[in-house]
């Protein structure tokens, strides 16, 4: 199950993504990589990867790593961007992988797209007994000027597009009463880049990628003048924010 203007958003902008989306901070791969139990001998599905901004920080831990993302031009990116790793088409809703298969899921940037109760029951179904998944974003800085100016900019056009922000998924999570709390952590973090890798981010965000391509350009055109008024380089703040639970 993937809402149609992901679908068409993160097809159009795959290669945006890679090229403007940021990675994590190294505490919180770290930090993951304990609370998830990642070595080798280890398996771990990473859930709508996209093209792999976490999935190629999981390769590092030594486990074995799966990769699971239902658009195809983010999934071509991701098999350039970290070769070797096993790619499957898939959702997290419907994942092609057996019972009692994988020892750890990852979901980062993805969590609010998912249907939660349909995916709560694939995750408890492909995690072995006392297995462990995790929820990452990377949640923007909304007080920081850039930021919102961005948003000044792009938020009339988000229509009904989720964000994790307005998602209730902790509540939904605790309700479902498959998986419990098991840790979470803060930390901050910045990207920095030019006019150029700022367009990228703002054009690799879901419904800003899937609108009719005069108006994409219009949009992206105006960030590009707001980041060519702006001190260089250019710096996005975020919190990153990682919340894992356990199978019972």
């Amino acid at each position: 199950m993937i809402r149609e203007e992901a679908r068409r958003g993160f097809q159009a902008g795959a290669a945006a993504y890679e090229r403007g989306r940021p990675g994590y901070p190294a505490g919180v791969i770290e930090w993951l990589g304990v609370e998830l139990g990642l070595r080798p001998g280890r398996r771990v599905a990473d859930v709508g990867a996209g093209t792999g901004k976490l999935t190629r920080e999981l390769v590092r831990s030594g486990a074995e790593v799966v990769a699971v993302e239902p658009v195809p031009g983010m999934r071509d990116v991701l098999e350039r961007a970290v070769p070797g790793v096993e790619v499957l088409d898939g959702t997290a809703e419907t994942l092609p992988m057996g019972d009692e298969s994988i020892d750890a899921i990852t979901v980062a940037q993805a969590f609010h797209w998912f249907d939660i109760p349909r995916t709560l029951t694939e995750f408890h179904r492909v995690l072995c007994p006392g297995g462990r998944f995790a929820v990452i974003w990377n949640r923007r800085v909304r007080e920081q000027p850039l930021h919102q100016a961005i948003n000044a900019i792009i938020e009339p056009h988000r229509g009904d597009s989720p964000s994790h922000l307005t998602s209730r998924w902790r509540e939904q999570v605790a309700a479902e009463g498959r998986f419990a709390a098991a840790g979470q952590i803060e930390l901050p973090f910045e990207q920095q880049f030019d006019e150029d890798g700022l367009v990228d981010r703002v054009g690799s965000i879901s419904f800003v990628a899937a609108l009719p391509d005069e108006e994409r350009e219009r949009v992206l055109e105006r960030v590009r003048a707001l980041a060519l008024d702006a001190d260089q380089p250019l710096r996005l703040g975020y919190t990153t924010e990682a919340f894992v639970y356990s199978r019972i």
